[in-house]
């Protein structure tokens, strides 16, 4: 666990993590609370303050007697909230920094291609 943030986010952070990559499938069951808490040593409160947060989004529902199940639609969900935040945190001050260059859109889309896209391959 990372000592500068809370406990709590990072348990969220982790699952989040987990439906994205795929390990949890949308429809399948979380890690309880009490899971989570014995995996990581802490307050099973603390575990569940996480699992809240992702509840309040949608991420995962509760349902009564069976636990928490990841929701369906929320890989794409989480997609589309990262692709927001990439584009918050790095695309707008890239293209801050290439106004400052003088730099126009299709250049700098010009220069992304040159480097290539992950996954996709140059062009």
């Amino acid at each position: 666990m990372d000592e500068g943030r809370a406990l709590f986010v990072q348990i969220a952070e982790q699952v989040e993590a987990s439906v994205l990559d795929g390990t949890l499938e949308e429809g399948e069951r979380a890690p309880s609370t009490n899971e989570l808490a014995a995996f990581h040593r802490i307050n099973p409160a603390t575990a569940a303050k996480g699992i809240n947060l992702l509840v309040d989004r949608g991420i995962l529902v509760k349902r009564r007697g069976l636990g928490m199940f990841v929701a369906d639609g929320a890989r794409e969900v989480l997609r589309a909230e990262r692709r927001r935040q990439f584009a918050d945190h790095h695309i707008a001050p890239m293209l801050a920094e290439a106004g400052v260059l003088g730099l126009d859109v299709e250049t700098v889309v010009e220069l992304i291609r040159a480097r290539g896209v992950p996954g996709r391959g140059a062009g």
